[in-house]
């Protein structure tokens, strides 16, 4: 009886416990949710553990927390009858391996916690039961080579307001394929070319060539097309044109990046003395190097540094994402001389992506000859989320619409506070350029990848317009940094890279 009577007074106290915390779903602390959903899957009878469990998860569902994120602690989590149930993405020796799930107490529900940096993005998929799928319970989604996989965000990611088509503005003109017959090659190459809104009454217009044309131009992949047709409106950058190169075999739709992109030489011929003529005298171009560049992922960022590297003749910009320089070491080799006249912008993520050989690249050639260039990591990995969001970047770096004024004019009043550093990455010290919309006082901080503050918070007196102060990291370690600029109800971040 007396055991009877301790289980019983056990069971009320669980089920007060329960009630008080079911029904919370905002979680101030990680443990906080831990314990919850501990109690919740612990109720014995089977009808209310349920009924409580699905009050629980929906009100995850509601607030985008599946996965559940607090800081930089992650708990993946899937509810349903299976056997087994792991996950796969970015993050697992980049989709190598999987990890395994383990079930919560006596409930239907999986976890697997880990911890990722407080601005990651990265892909992922489930198996369940041996069958991979998208996360039935995430909205977030990105569209890759192989498909849709679904998308973990962390608290202070922020996605790119460039990707999404802004209500209300002028378009572009995206032009169907066209085929032209390469000698170089020895086969037809499929192309497409974006012109600015306005085409009709510009010239003299830059160009970017952009290999995986087919996947940059895709609203669900690279955006660019969205991307462009942002900026120029919004006033980011001048209009430019894009020319889109299409590796896909024009009879059976293989795809020939992997030979075209490894250091192919048939390859920039092909570019710069077949395709390069004949968009110059279809269009409205300005033919010279310093008004051209190459743009490439993966592969592409291989042959677009490729491109750099042997024919600067014909592109002195160069962008790169994620390169994988790890496939060909030859890539180093045209940089291992003198200087060549480029200004270049290379990313890479930092999950199992191309830092190491981007780094070597950075560090040994663009760095060491004193090239003109912009370096920057973001914690994501391999993915089409990762290169999207930092079109804006490449383009205003190549193309600022400020660059339009006269030197004899003053740089029009910025709508918004902006912030910049030069160079970047830096050792130890970095010029700030912050453009603001108004004179007044601000607040400036830097803060780690945890969103720690590591240097003095500071107020400062701006002038509308430009204003450049000095930084220093010399009493940090190497890592990424944010610099955070407010003034009044404006906020800008800026990365900084500091490589000691």
């Amino acid at each position: 009886m007396i055991k009877i009577k301790i289980v019983f007074i056990i069971s009320v106290l669980t089920a007060l416990f329960v009630r008080s915390s079911d029904a919370q779903t905002v979680f101030s602390t990680y443990q906080q949710f831990k314990d919850t959903l501990s109690v919740l899957s612990a109720i014995a009878v089977t009808s209310e553990r349920n009924a409580r469990l699905t009050t629980f998860w929906n009100g995850l569902k509601t607030q985008n927390q599946i996965p559940f994120k607090i800081g930089n602690q992650v708990a993946f989590l899937y509810r349903g009858t299976a056997s087994t149930v792991a996950v796969a993405g970015d993050f697992t020796s980049f989709w190598s391996k999987s990890v395994n799930f383990v079930k919560v107490g006596i409930s239907d529900i999986w976890i697997y916690e880990t911890v990722f940096p407080l601005d990651a993005r990265l892909d992922y998929q489930l198996i369940v039961n041996s069958s991979w799928m998208l996360d039935p319970n995430n909205p977030f989604k990105q569209m890759g080579g192989y498909g849709y996989n679904s998308e973990i965000r962390m608290p202070d990611y922020k996605p790119s307001e460039w990707v999404t088509l802004k209500p209300g503005i002028s378009r572009g003109k995206f032009g169907s394929n066209i085929k032209i017959n390469s000698t170089n090659l020895g086969y037809s190459v499929n192309y497409r070319v974006y012109t600015p809104a306005g085409y009709d009454s510009l010239s003299n217009l830059p160009v970017i060539y952009v290999t995986d044309g087919h996947e940059y131009s895709n609203d669900a992949m690279g955006s660019m097309i969205i991307v462009l047709d942002n900026l120029i409106a919004m006033k980011k950058i001048k209009p430019v044109m894009a020319v889109f190169i299409d590796p896909r075999n024009t009879s059976s739709g293989d795809n020939r990046r992997m030979t075209e992109y490894n250091c192919n030489d048939k390859y920039t011929a092909f570019v710069c003395d077949e395709l390069v003529p004949s968009v110059d005298g279809a269009y409205k171009t300005k033919n010279e190097p310093e008004s051209r560049a190459i743009l490439g992922t993966s592969m592409g960022g291989l042959i677009s540094a490729w491109f750099g590297g042997t024919r600067s003749d014909k592109f002195r910009l160069v962008g790169i994402n994620s390169p994988a320089f790890w496939y060909n070491s030859a890539v180093y080799n045209p940089f291992k001389g003198e200087k060549l006249p480029l200004k270049i912008i290379m990313t890479t993520g930092v999950i199992n992506d191309t830092e190491p050989e981007a780094r070597l690249m950075e560090t040994t050639y663009f760095k060491a000859k004193g090239y003109e260039y912009s370096f920057l990591e973001v914690n994501e990995s391999h993915s089409w989320g990762n290169w999207r969001a930092l079109l804006d970047d490449v383009l205003i770096y190549f193309w600022p619409y400020d660059s339009q004024v006269s030197v004899e004019s003053k740089i029009e009043k910025p709508s918004q506070l902006s912030v910049s550093a030069y160079p970047n990455p830096f050792n130890p010290e970095t010029t700030i350029r912050i453009l603001a919309p108004e004179s007044g006082m601000a607040t400036l901080e830097v803060l780690n990848v945890l969103g720690q503050q590591v240097d003095l918070k500071r107020t400062i007196q701006l002038q509308s317009g430009e204003n450049k102060f000095n930084w220093t990291g010399s009493n940090l370690p190497s890592g990424l940094y944010f610099l955070r600029v407010s003034q009044k109800q404006s906020e800008s971040i800026l990365k900084l890279n500091l490589l000691k």
